[in-house]
C-alpha cells in the first residue's frame, strides 16, 4: 500500500549551508523584539547581571570580546531557565587610561592645558571608541539593555559623590598624612590594589657601614635611599649580629647615626642578612618603622625628586641620585661589590612604572573594621569555579597583615571629584551630596562656614580612585538611592551575578564587596563567575609588543559569530585560560555544518503527533536525550556552558547523527517499514531536534533561532524555556555502548571486505541483547542473514 508521504520528503530548509549573512538577519530581527528586555512588572524571578563596564580603547582586545560573549550566553541561559534578566550593556570612562592615551599618542597632558578642555577631549575619544566596541558586541550577537550607563556620566558620578557623603557622615572616610604608593609617571597616589609585582633584573649593591671600629656590609637594591636610612635591623635568630644589638651605625656619605636593632622582618638569607630600613624602600620598611616607633623622613617628593633631607643630592630624580651616590661610594671605597639579581619590583598596574613610597596627605576609606565580615560574605557567595575564592582570601589576608585602609584620592583630572569645599579661614570641610554631579574646583559655594561663618571656600580638585566609581556598579544599575521600588525588587529580592576576570579579583571584586557592604549592610552578589584570559597559540599573553593581538572583527569576518561562540563554549572552561587556536575554531565550525545538515535532513519529514507506541530504537535515543537534558540543565544552573556544550556535541554528532539517524534512515522514508513505524521515527527526529535547538540557543543563538522559526514557531526560540525530559520513556541508555560497538563492528567488517556502507553484507550476526533493535539494524547495514547470537 502506498503512503501519502512517500513522495513528499523534500527539506523545508532550502539553504544547503549555514551562512554568516543569516547572523546579520537575526541580529536585526532581535532588535525589533522584546524577549531580551527586563520587565519590572514581570512575575518571573529576577536575575541581575553586574556587567563589567569595559574600558574603551582604540582597539578592543579579542579576549574582552570573548568575555562578553560568555556573559551573553549566561544571560540567555537564565532567560530560558525562567528568569527576568537585567543585563545592562555599559561602559567605564573614569580614570587614568584615557589620560595615558592622550599623553602617549597625542602629546596632551592635563597639567598643560585648560582642565575643562582636557576633560572634553577625554569624553570625545571615549565616545568614539565606545561606538566601535558596540559594533563588535552586536556583531558578536550580544543582546542586552544598551547604553545603560557610563561611569563618567554626570548621573553616575553624582551617585558616587552621594556614596562618598554617606560614608563621610558615618566617619568612614578621613584624611591623613602617611606613606602611600606614588606613581612618578602618573603623578598620583595609588592604592595597594593597583600595585603589581614584576620580576626584573636589578643590581644588588654591597655597601660599607661603620659601627665603632667594626665594619658592617649591607646589601641594598636602593642605594639612592641611603639618606633616608632610619635604622639597621637583623633577624633575632641570626647569631652573626647579636653583638650589635643596641649599638649605632654611621650611614656612609651622609655621616649620621642610626640604631642597630633586631626585628623579625629581616631576612637572614638576603644579601648579608643585615638590612637598612628606609623612608621608604617598601612597605616592609613602613611596618618596621611603625613597629619600632621611629619617625620617617620625607625623602622623595611628589615630583619624584629627592627633598632637602637628601642634602647635596636634593632636587635629583631618584635614578639620577642613584648614579651620583654610587659614584661617590666608589670614590670613597665604600662599595664592596655589585651583583645582578632577579627582584620583585612593585609597579603601577596601569603604566607599569616602578612606584615610590612617599609621605603624603590623602583621603582614606576605613576597611579594617569590617574585613572579617567581607571575608565571611565572600565565602557565602556561590563561586564558579570555587577555587578562585582563594585569590580574594589571599588579598584579604594581605590587608589584615599590613593594616591598611584604602587610599581613595587621586591627583588626576578625568574622574569623579571629591565633593569637598574647604573654608579658607578655618579649614572646615564641607562635603556636598546634591542629586547632581558637582565640580568643587569649578563651582562656587555660597554658604557661611558652619564653624566660623566665613563665606570664602576653596573647592577640591582631586578625583576619586576609579574603583570608588566602579565598586558601586551593582548599586547604580539597581537604582539605589534613586528608585527604592526598583532597588527592592532587583537588589534586595533578585539574584545577583558578578562576572569578571581573575586579574581584577583584588580590585573590582574586593572593592565592590567592601563598598556595597559599607553602604547597605548587604552582600553585593549571590553568584561570582570568574573567567580566564585569552592567550595566543603558544600560550602567551596577547600584547602589541609581541605582535600577537587578534582584532575581534577579523575573526568574526573570517569564521562568523556562531562559529566563535561555539568555540568559546567548547574551549573555555570556567575560570581557566584558553588559547586562540584557529584549528579548534574551524573544528567548532564543522559542528555547525553537521548541525545544519541534521536540521535540514529532519526538515524533510512531517511533524506528527506522538504515536501511541514508539519503536525501541526511538525510545533508546529519547532516553539518551532525557539524560542529556537533565545533565545540561544542571550544567546551566551552575553557569557551566562548557560542559553542556561538550555533552551536546557528543550526543548530536557521535550518537544521534552517527547512529540513530543512520539506523532509522530507511524507516523514516517508509522503505520496507509500516507508516506507523515511520511516524514514530518522525516524531522522534523532530523531538530531538527541538531539544537540541533549545539547549544550544544560548550558545549559537542565530542558527538555533533560524531553524526554530523555519520549522516550529513563528517567534524567537529565545522566548522559549529549556526542554524537559520526555515523559513515559524507559531508561535504555545501557544499550548505547552496545549499539555503538555493534555498528562500528559492521562498518569495520565492510571496510575489510571492500563493501560500500550502502551495500548488503552477509555473515554478520546481531547480538541477542540487541534483538529488539534488529529491524532497524538489519535495514541500516542491509544484513542478509537472520541469525542471532
Amino acid at each position: 500500500m502506498t503512503s501519502q508521504f512517500e513522495a513528499n520528503f523534500e527539506p523545508r530548509i532550502k539553504e544547503k549551508r549555514w551562512k554568516k549573512e543569516f547572523e546579520l538577519e537575526l541580529i536585526k530581527q532581535w532588535e525589533k523584539e522584546d524577549w531580551w528586555k527586563f520587565k519590572l512588572d514581570s512575575n518571573k524571578p529576577i536575575f541581575v547581571i553586574d556587567t563589567p563596564p569595559p574600558y574603551p580603547a582604540p582597539e578592543w582586545h579579542v579576549g574582552a570580546a570573548v568575555a562578553y560573549a560568555m556573559l551573553d550566553i549566561i544571560a540567555r541561559i537564565r532567560r530560558m531557565l525562567g528568569y527576568n534578566v537585567l543585563f545592562p550593556i555599559c561602559f567605564d570612562g573614569n580614570g587614568i587610561p584615557i589620560e595615558h592615551y592622550l599623553e602617549k599618542y597625542e602629546g596632551i597632558t592635563p597639567w598643560e592645558m585648560d582642565r575643562e578642555e582636557f576633560e572634553k577631549l577625554c569624553r570625545e575619544r571615549l565616545t568614539q571608541w565606545i561606538k566601535g566596541i558596540k559594533e563588535i558586541m552586536k556583531r558578536f550577537e550580544i543582546v542586552g539593555e544598551w547604553d545603560y550607563y557610563r561611569t563618567d556620566d554626570p548621573a553616575y558620578r553624582a551617585l558616587t559623590q552621594k556614596s562618598f557623603k554617606i560614608l563621610w557622615e558615618k566617619g568612614l572616610i578621613y584624611e591623613a598624612e602617611r606613606p602611600i604608593n606614588w606613581c612618578p609617571h602618573c603623578k598620583t597616589a595609588i592604592s595597594d590594589m593597583e600595585v603589581e609585582y614584576k620580576e626584573r633584573e636589578t643590581k644588588l649593591y654591597y655597601i660599607k657601614f661603620r659601627s665603632g671600629a667594626e665594619e658592617i656590609i649591607i646589601a641594598t637594591t636602593r642605594p639612592e635611599l641611603l639618606g633616608a636610612c632610619r635604622a639597621i635591623i637583623f633577624n633575632p635568630g641570626d647569631e652573626r649580629y647579636k653583638h650589635l644589638e643596641g649599638k649605632n651605625a654611621i650611614v656612609p656619605i651622609f655621616e649620621y647615626e642610626v640604631p642597630i636593632l633586631s626585628h623579625p622582618e629581616a631576612n637572614p638569607e638576603f644579601g648579608t642578612g643585615i638590612e637598612m630600613v628606609c623612608s621608604f624602600g617598601d612597605f616592609a620598611d613602613v611596618r618596621v618603622l611603625r613597629d619600632l616607633k621611629i619617625e620617617p623622613v620625607k625623602y622623595i617628593g611628589a615630583d619624584g625628586r629627592l627633598t632637602e633631607a637628601a642634602g647635596k643630592f636634593a632636587g635629583l630624580a631618584a635614578p639620577e641620585a642613584r648614579e651620583r651616590i654610587i659614584e661617590e661610594l666608589k670614590k670613597k671605597n665604600l662599595l664592596v661589590k655589585e651583583e645582578i639579581i632577579s627582584h620583585r619590583v612593585p609597579v603601577h598596574d596601569k603604566c607599569k612604572t616602578p612606584i615610590e613610597i612617599i609621605l603624603m596627605k590623602e583621603y582614606y576609606l576605613k576597611q579594617l573594621h569590617v574585613i572579617d565580615e567581607i571575608e565571611k560574605i565572600a565565602k557565602e557567595a556561590n563561586w564558579y569555579p570555587r577555587w578562585h575564592l582563594q585569590r580574594l582570601i589571599d588579598w584579604i589576608k594581605n590587608v589584615k597583615e599590613n593594616s591598611i585602609d584604602w587610599c581613595i584620592s587621586r591627583r588626576r583630572y578625568y574622574g569623579t571629584e571629591l565633593p569637598i569645599w574647604y573654608c579658607k579661614k578655618c579649614g572646615y570641610r564641607y562635603v556636598a551630596a546634591p542629586d547632581r554631579y558637582v565640580k568643587p574646583w569649578k563651582e562656587k559655594l555660597d554658604i557661611p562656614c558652619p564653624k566660623c561663618g566665613n563665606k570664602e571656600w576653596e573647592g577640591e580638585w582631586r578625583t576619586l580612585d576609579t574603583w570608588m566609581d566602579s565598586s558601586i556598579t551593582i548599586l547604580y544599575l539597581t537604582r539605589w538611592k534613586r528608585d527604592e521600588n526598583f532597588f527592592k525588587k532587583t537588589f534586595l529580592n533578585g539574584e545577583k551575578l558578578r562576572h569578571q576576570g581573575y586579574d581584577i579579583i583584588r580590585t573590582w571584586l574586593f572593592s565592590s564587596l567592601l563598598r556595597v557592604y559599607l553602604l547597605t549592610g548587604e552582600r553585593a552578589f549571590d553568584h561570582i563567575f570568574i573567567h580566564g584570559m585569552g592567550l595566543d597559540e603558544k600560550g602567551r599573553k596577547m600584547s602589541k609588543s609581541l605582535g600577537n593581538l587578534i582584532p575581534p572583527m577579523e575573526l568574526i569576518e573570517k569564521y562568523g559569530a556562531e562559529t566563535l561562540r561555539m568555540w568559546i563554549a567548547l574551549e573555555c572552561n570556567i575560570g581557566e585560560n584558553y588559547r586562540f587556536i584557529e584549528g579548534k575554531i574551524r573544528g567548532a565550525g564543522k559542528f555547525l555544518v553537521k548541525l545544519w545538515n541534521i536540521a535540514r535532513y529532519i526538515s524533510s519529514f512531517p511533524q506528527v503527533s506522538r504515536p501511541e507506541k514508539l519503536e525501541k530504537t526511538d525510545e533508546w535515543i529519547l532516553s539518551e536525550l532525557n539524560k542529556l537534558i537533565k545533565e545540561c540543565i544542571e550544567d546551566y544552573k551552575r553557569f557551566d556552558f562548557h560542559s553542556a556544550a561538550l555533552r551536546i556535541r557528543k550526543f548530536a554528532w557521535n550518537i544521534f547523527a552517527d547512529h540513530y539517524i543512520e539506523m532509522t534512515k530507511r524507516r523514516a522514508k517508509i522503505d520496507g517499514f509500516k507508516e506507523e513505524e515511520a511516524k514514530s521515527c518522525w516524531w522522534t527526529l523532530h523531538t530531538v531536534l527541538k531539544s537540541l535547538l533549545l539547549l544550544l540557543a544560548p550558545i549559537i543563538p542565530a542558527l538555533s533561532d533560524k531553524v526554530w522559526r523555519a520549522l516550529y514557531k513563528n517567534r524567537s526560540i529565545h522566548s522559549e524555556s529549556f526542554p524537559r525530559p520526555i515523559e513515559g520513556i524507559p531508561d535504555l541508555t545501557s544499550y548505547t555502548e552496545k549499539i555503538i560497538a555493534f555498528n562500528s563492528y559492521v562498518w569495520e567488517e565492510k571496510s575489510k571486505k571492500g563493501i560500500k556502507l550502502s551495500e548488503p553484507i552477509t555473515g554478520v550476526t546481531i547480538p541477542r541483547d540487541l534483538l529488539e533493535f534488529r529491524k532497524d539494524l538489519v535495514a541500516m547495514h542491509r544484513i542478509n542473514n537472520k541469525k542471532v547470537l
